[in-house]
């Protein structure tokens, strides 16, 4: 008689390791669903475990689980600009690009929802969040820039084109991501570039950079 095949041993999760569980189940959702379409009963569905395990982990319920969520998914996007300080600086920003647009391609639908409010469990919190995410960006970017006290004009360049990053991702996703993501990452880093060239006409300190940018090319 053939004896019956082992059941694999149970592995209780540590308390990271389950609320990590808990949180990539709910960005798997979010990521497709707007905050107010998913409910706790979904992520434990997703997860695989019980309804008051979500609560024991999350006891402020889904605000407080959207909020862990969306500091999961900031925390990815920041690490999307953390780029080695190595080569000319076009081709390093056209790779935190690439990751960029692959956690929108990644995330899809729900990119709007996570990262671009509007949902109704917005607060002042996720709001926060992602303001936090904007400025990683433009401190990793003025960073790659190599400038020594960057003035307003330069601040101010760099964070309108981060804006325009994120409304060009969002366009994307509703343009049935067309056109191809090299194509897009090609067109933002040459934005970027635009964008340098026009306040260079107004502050020299952004027409220095936009010489030395000339001459790495």
């Amino acid at each position: 008689m053939t004896p019956p095949a082992a059941t694999p041993a149970y592995r209780r999760l540590s308390v990271e390791e389950r609320r990590s569980q808990l949180l990539e189940a709910a960005l798997g959702l979010f990521a497709h669903h707007a905050p107010e379409e998913v409910s706790l009963d979904d992520v434990a569905e997703a997860a695989g475990v019980s309804r008051p395990l979500v609560y024991r982990y999350f006891p402020g319920g889904k605000q407080q689980l959207y909020e862990a969520a969306l500091r999961s998914a900031a925390d990815e996007l920041e690490k999307c600009f953390d780029e080695p300080r190595e080569g000319s600086l076009l081709p390093r920003l056209a790779r935190a690009l690439d990751r960029y647009l692959a956690f929108v391609d990644e995330h899809d639908a729900g990119f709007s929802a996570l990262l671009q409010g509007g949902s109704v469990v917005e607060t002042s919190r996720t709001t926060a969040i992602v303001d936090g995410v904007r400025r990683a960006a433009a401190e990793h970017i003025l960073s790659h820039l190599g400038v020594t006290g960057p003035g307003l004009r330069l601040r101010m360049t760099v964070r309108m084109w981060i804006t325009a990053v994120e409304a060009a991702s969002l366009i994307w996703l509703d343009e049935d991501k067309q056109p191809p993501l090299d194509e897009l990452r090609d067109w933002l880093v040459d934005q970027f570039v635009a964008v340098l060239s026009v306040t260079a006409g107004r502050d020299a300190q952004t027409a220095a950079l936009v010489e030395s940018l000339a001459r790495d090319v």
